[in-house]
């Protein structure tokens, strides 16, 4: 689904991001874009990366990820 309408921007490319070592929605932000242009995705995409984040703390806890979401 697309999250950012003004850059092209998909949950799926958000979560890539994660995997390729964005560790915060500002990492995210700044690699894709995301909520560059009008703002009006900045909430989905904050939901897309803290569940994508807890998820992988869930599933690896070993990975050196924060421990809570940073919207920063």
């Amino acid at each position: 689904m697309y999250v950012c309408l003004c850059q092209g921007v998909t949950d799926g490319q958000i979560r890539d991001a994660i995997l390729e070592g964005c560790c915060s929605y500002r990492d995210v932000r700044q690699t894709l874009g995301v909520a560059s242009q009008c703002g009006k995705c900045a909430c989905l995409a904050k939901e897309v990366v803290r569940n994508t984040l807890s998820e992988l703390q869930i599933s690896k806890p070993s990975l050196a990820y924060p421990a809570e979401f940073s919207v920063a």
